[in-house]
């Protein structure tokens, strides 16, 4: 099968917290004010993404792979995952303070909820003046203080709070406590996992007037209650290069800042690769075609292409394999 660049169908979510931005600054589709994420590439049920462009326009991401699994995603991903795309790609819009919350390791997620755990990363794409996020604690913390501050309601005072800007990017392992703050509006890469346990909310309600359900229990197991500085992603920038950002185990991310038309020889990456635009436009091409990426738009392009070629005057791209 000629698998040329793939574009998806963006699948839209609304949420408590959620805003405009996604519209305003990445032009997607939103029909509410509180449209909080856009998943860009899924496989979760209930969430399959579906190809928006080119012969293939209709067919879903997951019928994809059961046809051409080792074309699509390359051999060392099948070996590694059979037949499931193992990551989630999101945008989020966080017009108010997200949850506090936390993701379970994969060896506690199999084992509660059969899923895989959630690591993940956030480039901020763009901030508020003063706009910060929630990223583990300011000290080390004993199991027994935690609960009691959970109890008393004073668990913001045990928080590490990070400023960002435009470019911040950051890494949350599992077991990390955390939160996206108001004004935030970011790129997600994570394990394919919809497993969180939200600790607190600021006493929220939603639209029917409930407080959204917590996981408190849940999270006593799973958080890591020691300070790590462990989060912050220091990256080069250097233009028309390939720029490391996290090589982990479930996923690799590399920054381009392009200025200039470059070409991958991709005979060796056994494995897919996706881009996210993060400003700027380009073209990209594979073997069997090309699809130009703009603001906000992320492409797949299959295990199988030989080279890629990104022809742009100007562009900000994250480049993700596995």
């Amino acid at each position: 099968m000629n698998l040329y660049p793939l574009k998806f169908d963006p699948i839209l979510k609304e949420r408590l917290w959620g805003g405009t931005k996604l519209k305003t600054v990445l032009n997607k589709p939103i029909k509410s004010d509180i449209t909080g994420e856009s998943w860009e590439l899924s496989t979760v049920k209930g969430a399959i993404s579906v190809v928006a462009n080119g012969s293939l326009r209709g067919s879903s991401l997951q019928d994809l792979i059961e046809e051409n699994a080792v074309a699509l995603l390359g051999q060392g991903v099948v070996d590694r995952f059979g037949k499931e795309f193992p990551i989630l790609i999101k945008f989020i819009d966080a017009k108010q303070d997200l949850s506090i919350q936390l993701h379970p390791n994969d060896a506690l997620a199999k084992k509660r909820h059969n899923s895989f755990g959630k690591t993940e990363m956030w480039y901020v794409m763009d901030a508020n003046p003063g706009a910060r996020l929630i990223v583990g604690f300011n000290r080390d913390v004993e199991k027994e203080e935690y609960k009691k501050s959970v109890e008393q309601d004073t668990l913001l005072n045990l928080l590490n709070y990070e400023i960002v800007s435009e470019g911040d990017t950051f890494f949350i392992n599992t077991g990390k406590i955390h939160a996206i703050g108001a004004g935030v509006l970011l790129a997600e890469i994570q394990q394919t996992s919809d497993i969180t346990y939200r600790v607190f909310d600021f006493n929220r309600r939603d639209k029917n007037g409930k407080l959204r359900e917590l996981h408190t229990e849940q999270a006593l197991d799973a958080i890591d209650y020691r300070k790590k500085d462990d989060f912050r992603v220091h990256y080069t920038k250097t233009g028309n290069e390939v720029n490391e950002m996290v090589d982990c185990p479930y996923f690799k991310t590399d920054y381009l800042a392009l200025s200039k038309t470059i070409r991958q020889d991709l005979k060796n990456r056994d494995s897919f690769t996706i881009f996210m635009c993060v400003d700027g436009k380009a073209v990209i091409e594979n073997d069997w075609g090309s699809i130009t990426i703009e603001k906000g738009e992320t492409n797949l392009i299959a295990a199988n292409s030989t080279f890629l070629s990104i022809q742009t005057e100007g562009v900000k791209l994250l480049q993700v394999t596995i």
